[in-house]
């Protein structure tokens, strides 16, 4: 079951600096101990000896907002698995698993298996930022999916010359959205520090490239296959239901 969010004064990313090592760092670093352990075991096997199974990887689930008023989430608040996506709106490879990749993901989320919660860090910068502060400002009408969606069409990312605010306003009015009350959002500083929170909070994290995603918990770096991410998610789905009550 999702852990239920506890008072602290700490943010998501001063607890992850307690472990020192950044996310993609513990990837990598799981990768080798996974290839160590196989041929310790290899060597074990001929030996007859027992093999040594691989360490557990940390337990990520606190980056998890799970907040009611992330208008950048859907799936319920309590799903019994949370996945958080570090994304950026200039990045080919997030379009890519956007288009091939998210549309499964969304159907366990409304199957309220999973809580998916998107966090873009911007790293491409000012183009990037504005897209997201868009996708925010679309969220603020109940409309972040489809307007994300509209800044990956058919698995591309736009150019920076289609991310001008007379653009981005055209975007939001194909998509039903009222322009003026848009446009507002777009440029208020609420929008802004919002958009700038959840990308210092990915830096901090450690979250050097894009997409990277924790699921379950457990860290995802890159455009892994679909199999890599609907293997995870019914992996966590019986790991909860077996700690379920």
């Amino acid at each position: 079951m999702p852990h239920a969010p506890q008072a602290s004064t700490q943010t998501a990313a001063e607890r992850f600096r307690s472990w020192v090592v950044p996310v993609s760092i513990v990837v990598i670093a799981g990768v080798l101990i996974a290839l160590v352990l196989a041929q310790f075991r290899g060597g074990a096997a001929d030996a007859g000896d027992a093999t040594v199974p691989a360490p557990e990887p940390p337990d990520l689930s606190f980056v998890e907002a799970r907040d009611p008023a992330d208008v950048q989430a859907m799936g319920p608040v309590d799903a019994p698995v949370g996945l958080v996506i570090y994304s950026d709106y200039q990045c080919p490879f997030c379009a890519t698993w956007s288009a091939e990749i998210l549309p499964e993901m969304q159907t366990a989320a409304r199957l309220g298996d999973l809580r998916i919660e998107w966090r873009d860090v911007n790293q491409y910068g000012p183009d990037s930022e504005r897209a997201a502060l868009a996708a925010h400002a679309a969220g603020r009408q109940g409309k972040f999916w489809e307007y994300h969606d509209a800044l990956f069409p058919n698995g591309e990312h736009l150019t920076p010359a289609q991310l001008g605010a007379e653009q981005l306003t055209e975007l939001a009015v194909g998509l039903g959205l009222d322009p003026a009350r848009f446009d507002a959002d777009l440029a208020s500083p609420e929008t802004l520090a919002t958009v700038q929170q959840y990308a210092a909070e990915g830096r901090e994290l450690g979250i050097s490239g894009t997409p990277t995603f924790v699921l379950g918990g457990v860290p995802i770096v890159g455009a892994q296959p679909e199999g890599v991410f609907t293997d995870a998610l019914h992996q966590a789905l019986a790991a909860a239901r077996t700690e379920a009550p």
